[in-house]
């Protein structure tokens, strides 16, 4: 790329606008070539190559007779070049005006064959299969705007995979980045042979930036043929991101491809449900067992995991052909529903030859069950069988959320975090305790997360008084609606149970007790700073009620705490509503947990503890927990100068999306070389440990080993899921 055309290039801003690109060429000039990547002395051998399968004679009239597109064309020397090798029928495309003027001048003469057509590549005016090749050099590349998503670049690929003939080909010239490869492998996973060629730069000023020729024949099935790369796998040079990346990328979709011919269980999308792979659920398949994500965001309201099952048994006698079986998020985490096992138990009660099973999660919680039925109501259309007798209404079956009885406690509206409801529940079919009828629990909600329940806290009787302490708030106490005063027992559900407390030895929350378990990695430290009587520094960032800070004090009086909370109506409500005590070794701090850790630096103590449990206010990046500052990795460089060579770091991390969690994986990895994960069974949290190089002995010390140094301080009631968790704990290599 030349210097100017660079400066010109980075100016441009937004890839996707018209005007940007009218304002470029109008600056540089038609007369004057333009080639983003991809010079032609590198693109010859391979693209030719390509062509000329599709004619007996290339350089001969069968060339001429090869109908090719090149969309977003530009300035671009390719399609001339292409022109004088023999392939005259080149139909060129742009939406900008200016260019098309320009290169329509430059040729008509020289090239009188070739056309230019003023066109967006997202809406072509071509009638279906009229392509024998699209070639494409950069334009998926510029339409997949990070701010956009794949919005543009997805409706792009459904016009070329609706122009092109059978045996027809898309050729993408492109750099391959992760967002691309995503879109553009998943795209072609149905009835397509893909091809991948490295190109490689014979030019004398080499670019910093690798090209690939992807290269998709459309083959006119639903089968899922797996990608063939030009180069080995094996050993192609991955000390490049690129390189990696793409070799990761084919890998994994590889896998996906060979699951779906195999017929295991793999996750349909709702772009696949919508085009090829449509022909694989028209049939019933007894016994099998397919992952759903349905729904996308110009077409529902919501997006939904669900699992589709064919029943076990041949026989007629169903009451349904297909049924819709929802499950809210609360019960998400339930055996019955969680395991294949109880899954299939669910199938076989339902009395349907299909059953559908969605799963609920924080993003429905503000929607009402009959706006999501009607949501879902289109999308699970044509997952009926083909043979579903009159088009009958597919019925709509639904397991309880779990909630008997629902109590609004509080309700607040805070300027930092939105409105944020306290409420007490008594949960359906739950225990009984022996001293009052029916357990009830305290919530701490999150409306601004789409209902996010942030905190779920027992209330007992038998917790004994808590020793009353006066303050300079104590005169406002005696007014209606204030703050009550410390040790005064907590409002509960209906009025009753003055005496209700919350028990800060139970752990209601399972990301809770997961973020517990991974102190297991760091056992021997913590149990020589107790035995030594030394305090362990450790920052808590995120209070919500204040059920993890209060739990980790009451169980393990050696860690000094500090709790940093960035809204002070949070603190006002969990020392209201939560019974949350601070104390000389539990401390908050109203302030910005990233301006707290990065004050502190670096401290003597060798060994010390982070926790991120902090919901983000924007989850539109796909990262709903943490917020994304903490984990860029100046953040982290200052965690990990904190917490010491022998230190952890816990991260609560709630993320649907694949890339992002990649990043964040592998960017933990490069700062503290260490890593652990803990997925847990309930909705998407997955808790992260990272921990400097030396902080752990060996791998073979851990779980089994180190149980025995903390578990004596584990002792209260939810101590054995803590130890069952902290077994599931697997490094991420």
């Amino acid at each position: 790329m030349e210097k100017n055309g660079a400066e010109l290039l980075q100016s441009l801003g937004d890839f996707t606008l018209k005007e940007n690109w009218d304002k470029f060429f109008t600056l540089r000039g038609g007369d004057d070539a333009f080639e983003w990547y991809a010079e032609w002395s590198c693109l010859r051998a391979p693209l030719l190559s390509e062509l000329s399968s599709l004619v007996p004679s290339p350089a001969g009239d069968g060339a001429s007779r090869v109908q090719v597109l090149v969309p977003g064309c530009g300035s671009s020397q390719m399609s001339e070049l292409l022109y004088d090798a023999g392939y005259k029928s080149v139909t060129n495309i742009d939406f900008s005006k200016v260019i098309i003027s320009d290169m329509l001048r430059r040729n008509v003469r020289a090239r009188p064959e070739m056309r230019w057509r003023f066109m967006d590549m997202t809406e072509m005016q071509f009638a279906d299969q009229v392509f024998d090749v699209v070639i494409d050099k950069g334009g998926l590349d510029a339409l997949m705007e990070p701010k956009l998503g794949a919005k543009l670049g997805r409706k792009f690929l459904k016009e070329v995979k609706r122009i092109l003939k059978v045996g027809g080909k898309y050729i993408c010239l492109s750099l391959a980045e992760l967002h691309v490869l995503n879109l553009l492998l998943s795209e072609f996973r149905y009835g397509w042979t893909t091809k991948i060629h490295i190109l490689r730069d014979k030019s004398k000023r080499q670019s910093k930036f690798q090209t690939y020729m992807v290269v998709a024949v459309k083959e006119g099935t639903s089968e899922t043929i797996p990608i063939h790369p030009s180069f080995d796998l094996r050993t192609v040079d991955c000390s490049t991101d690129q390189n990696q990346l793409l070799v990761e990328a084919i890998n994994h979709e590889n896998k996906i491809r060979t699951g779906i011919s195999s017929g295991s269980d793999v996750t349909y999308y709702w772009e696949d449900l919508t085009t090829e792979a449509k022909a694989n659920f028209k049939g019933l398949n007894p016994g099998r067992r397919s992952r759903l994500i349905l729904g996308k965001e110009d077409i529902s309201s919501f997006i939904y995991s669900a699992v589709l099952f064919d029943a076990k048994q041949t026989a007629d006698a169903f009451a349904y052909r297909c049924g819709i079986f929802i499950v809210p998020k609360n019960r998400a985490h339930e055996w019955l529903f969680f395991s294949e096992e109880g899954q299939w138990m669910v199938v076989e009660s339902s009395k349907a030859a299909r059953l559908v099973m969605v799963f609920l999660d924080s993003s429905h919680c503000a929607a009402s069950i009959d706006a999501i039925q009607e949501d879902l109501s289109p999308l699970v259309k044509d997952l009926a069988p083909n043979d579903n007798a009159d088009e009958a209404p597919i019925p709509f079956m639904m397991a309880s959320d779990g909630v008997k009885e629902r109590t609004v406690v509080k309700k607040v509206t805070s300027t930092a975090t939105g409105p944020i409801i306290v409420e007490d529940v008594i949960l359906e079919n739950a225990d009984v305790d022996s001293k009052q009828k029916e357990l009830i629990y305290r919530r701490l909600v999150f409306e601004r997360s789409f209902g996010l329940v942030q905190s779920e806290a027992l209330l007992t009787r038998d917790l004994g008084k808590i020793e009353k302490k006066t303050s300079s708030a104590s005169s406002r106490n005696k007014k209606k609606g204030g703050p009550r005063k410390v040790g005064e027992p907590p409002r509960s559900v209906n009025g009753s149970g003055s005496n209700l407390r919350v028990d800060h030895g139970f752990l209601a929350s399972s990301y809770h007790s997961g973020i517990v378990s991974g102190l297991f990695l760091a056992a021997s430290s913590l149990k020589d700073a107790a035995s030594q009587g030394k305090l362990v520094k450790t920052v808590i960032v995120g209070l919500g009620a204040g059920l993890l800070p209060m739990y980790l004090h009451k169980c393990m009086p050696f860690l000094d705490i500090e709790v940093v909370e960035l809204d002070p109506a949070v603190l006002e409500l969990a020392r209201t509503y939560f019974d949350f005590l601070e104390s000389d070794k539990l401390k908050v701090h109203v302030a910005d947990g990233l301006e707290f850790i990065q004050r502190k630096h670096t401290i003597e103590d060798p060994m010390s503890i982070v926790i991120i449990d902090a919901d983000a206010s924007d989850v539109s990046s796909g990262l709903t927990c943490p917020p994304p500052d903490f984990l860029e990795k100046p953040f982290l460089i200052s965690v990990r100068d904190f917490i010491g060579d022998r230190g952890l770091f816990i991260v609560n991390l709630v993320s649907r999306s694949k890339p992002i969690r990649q990043i964040i994986v592998s960017r933990l990895k490069s700062v503290f070389g260490r890593l652990h994960t803990l997925e847990l069974e309930e909705d998407v949290n997955e808790v992260l440990f990272a921990m400097p190089v030396g902080s752990v002995e060996s791998e073979k010390d851990f779980p089994a080993a180190r149980f025995e140094d903390l578990q004596k301080f584990i002792q209260l009631e939810r101590g054995e899921a803590i130890v069952d968790f902290a077994g599931k704990i697997r490094p991420l290599l």
